[in-house]
């Protein structure tokens, strides 16, 4: 991997506090991700399956951990099993890891070769009453292909019928939720690498240039600061592009005049940051441009001020939606009959602010959480309002990744990257 190692106390501390609430005489299976095909020998990157890594930190294919804290045995309560590493693979692929160091990077003392796996997770499933599965519960998830996890599912439940099943998921979602200061750090460093692949853009733009070009300079920023790259697909979005929320084509040419709407977080150590800029192609802008600007920065500020302990994350939106609809009132882009007989279950905003203003981030960049539990201290929220006018060419989002406190304000973990219009002026012609 790129990123330095990780003190493998955070994954001893995630363990803890996940077999802490599991129930008695249960044991936990976690599979690591498949590496997908493309087609003739080609393979898709390896992306660890987040659960597996935020409970052992093993980030590499084919590695599966049991946890069984009442088990008879010590040594079976926790247990990595791995694939064995040779001198053929250490040659093609680079040494996986050995035993002794999946116990420094987990802090897991008992590690089995993959060939033994099911010979002694027969033994452990004979000791024990309750078996977890791992399934993907976010709200957002709606995938077709079946994984690693999936399989091991179908397998178990038919070779083990007897026993009861339960699932991980809600244990999860509530843990991977609030944030140990080592991971803290860690979207830290991820913050700080986008801030430099930005502040390097502010230096390259200029009319003429292609979207894919500033894609370009991103990667290039974030790859040398040991990222592995993008933490989702990016938006480089010139124009009316903008105006689309899943714009990723990145293939336009940007012209004097216009905005570029960036979209674009680094990722490291598998922990996501979630940027979004507006910029002014030329380095300036419009005064219309301006006033739009300030509106959304405006509300973004005051949004961030509910992020709270005890904040319920539908009631914010609502409140966050009074303050858009103000500012979209002050643009001229609304008019009180607008208001007045707007519907409910989609109030007149939405037409140029159609999409939610906040999501956990974390090893997802829409992590883990659950919506219809309060806001605690030390969850990490994106705070990202916008305003996209298709009929004036041009959309602006701005979006941070803020910290809830216990008190006060919440802790902008993008505090350093350029955000106030004169200061990104200032920058482009600097």
């Amino acid at each position: 991997m790129k990123y330095d190692k990780i003190d493998s106390k955070l994954f001893v501390k995630n363990r803890r506090n996940f077999m802490e609430q599991m129930k008695p005489k249960s044991l936990a299976v976690f599979n690591s991700n498949d590496i997908y095909p493309i087609g003739a020998d080609s393979t898709m990157p390896f992306e660890q399956n987040r659960d597996l890594f935020y409970l052992s930190g093993v980030d590499q294919e084919e590695s599966i951990l049991v946890l069984f804290p009442d088990a008879p045995e010590e040594k079976h309560r926790e247990i990595l099993f791995l694939t064995e590493t040779n001198e053929h693979i250490a040659v093609w692929e680079g040494e996986k890891l050995t035993k002794d160091a999946a116990y420094e990077t987990s802090g897991i003392k008992t590690v089995y070769w993959m060939k033994d796996f099911e010979k002694i997770f027969f033994e452990v499933m004979t000791q024990c009453d309750t078996v977890y599965f791992n399934t993907n519960e976010h709200y957002r998830a709606a995938h077709k292909t079946e994984t690693r996890d999936a399989r091991f599912i179908k397998w178990c439940k038919e070779k083990y019928p007897a026993h009861q099943v339960a699932k991980a998921n809600p244990i999860l979602q509530r843990l991977r939720s609030v944030k140990d200061p080592i991971e803290l750090e860690l979207m830290q460093k991820a913050c700080n690498i986008t801030e430099k692949a930005f502040r390097r853009t502010l230096k390259f733009v200029k009319p003429g240039v292609w979207e894919y070009e500033i894609e370009a300079e991103y990667y290039h920023e974030m790859i040398r600061n040991r990222s592995r790259g993008f933490a989702y697909t990016p938006i480089i979005a010139s124009g009316k592009n903008a105006c689309v929320l899943h714009y990723i084509q990145n293939n336009q040419q940007c012209k004097d005049g216009e905005l570029i709407l960036l979209d674009t977080g680094a990722e490291y150590a598998n922990y996501s940051s979630d940027l979004t800029r507006t910029i002014p192609v030329n380095g300036r802008y419009t005064d219309r441009q301006k006033k739009v600007y300030n509106a959304v920065n405006k509300v973004k500020k005051e949004a961030t001020k509910l992020l709270v302990p005890g904040t319920m994350w539908k009631e914010y939106h609502v409140e966050v939606g009074k303050m858009m609809t103000s500012e979209l009132l002050d643009l001229g882009l609304l008019d009180k009959a607008d208001v007045q007989n707007e519907d409910p279950d989609w109030p007149a905003y939405k037409k140029y602010f159609m999409h939610g203003t906040s999501h956990h981030i974390g090893l997802d960049t829409h992590d883990y959480g659950i919506l219809t539990e309060p806001m605690k201290a030390n969850q990490v929220f994106t705070v990202e309002p916008g305003i996209y006018i298709p009929e004036e060419g041009f959309g602006i989002r701005l979006e941070d990744d803020v910290v809830i406190q216990e008190k006060g304000e919440p802790f902008n973990l993008m505090r350093n990257i350029p955000i106030e219009a004169e200061e990104i002026e200032e920058i482009m012609n600097s």
